[in-house]
């Protein structure tokens, strides 16, 4: 698992450094191909996607010049970004295939592209919400930026390198679930957590988004017309309705389960 953290940072600082010249926002975010390995390395490689997802955004703003106070959030961000997807596989009751993620029906390309949505806008939360937080930039800009820039690259290319690399993956044996040991996962239903995951990403950049463009500023007003305009930024709002939320998602960390079933099916039959 530890080799497989170094592979996922390797993997994905080495196709975000390229590309950080192509930036949406100077400085905070750019074009980025690399968002489809945290999602992809998350349902193969489990927990070690998730830092290794932290570790390789940080070598990327270390390397490709965007480090800074930001770059603690981007740390927090991507490991969520990398943790979400192999946990919420199987937990979406009637929506989950209850398949391996190899991508042979179209229900579970469907739950590929749920769980890389609700990973995609956790990771824009968090990062969204530490940037209003220091007074950088309105949540509005990066809010509506960072999980739309993740998804399209997650659910374009994800299903295409999931039907490509899982049975490669699984009979190597790398698959996360063929790695560790029952009793080194936490046991539980898991339900609690998948909520605590699902109602604090969508549900927190839903009410972030409403406030810093809406509530307490001129209609639509905030975000990249007021970026500059220390006025709309660190809004209160926003920072305490924001880190309601962030604290959920922290809270999932003790009570999110794997459906460890899934990707053991295989194996027993």
């Amino acid at each position: 698992m530890i080799v497989l953290v170094a592979v996922t940072a390797a993997l994905y600082a080495a196709v975000l450094i390229p590309f950080k010249g192509f930036s949406i926002v100077p400085g905070f975010t750019e074009v980025r191909p690399a968002n489809v390995i945290p999602v992809v390395c998350s349902l193969l490689f489990g927990p070690a996607a998730a830092w290794g997802s932290a570790i390789g955004n940080l070598i990327g703003d270390l390397v490709g010049s965007t480090f800074g106070p930001g770059s603690l959030f981007g740390f927090v961000g991507n490991f969520f970004f990398g943790m979400i997807p192999y946990v919420l596989w199987g937990r979406l009751g009637a929506l989950s295939a209850n398949e391996e993620p190899n991508m042979r029906s179209g229900k579970n390309i469907v739950e590929f592209e749920i769980v890389a949505l609700v990973a995609s806008v956790a990771c824009g939360l968090i990062i969204a919400w530490g940037l209003e937080a220091l007074k950088t930039l309105p949540f509005a800009v990066l809010g509506s930026i960072i999980p739309l820039n993740n998804f399209i690259m997650a659910a374009i290319t994800g299903p295409i390198l999931m039907a490509l690399l899982y049975d490669r993956v699984k009979r190597w044996g790398l698959v996360w679930t063929d790695i560790m040991r029952p009793e080194d996962i936490a046991s539980g239903s898991g339900a609690l957590g998948s909520w605590l995951l699902v109602i604090g990403s969508v549900g927190g950049l839903i009410v972030c988004l409403g406030l810093s463009l809406g509530l307490g500023t001129p209609l639509a007003a905030a975000g990249f017309a007021l970026a500059k305009n220390p006025k709309y930024v660190g809004s209160g709002g926003v920072v305490i309705g924001g880190g309601i939320f962030v604290l959920l998602l922290i809270l999932s960390l003790f009570t999110a389960r794997p459906n460890t079933a899934v990707g053991r099916r295989r194996a027993r039959a």
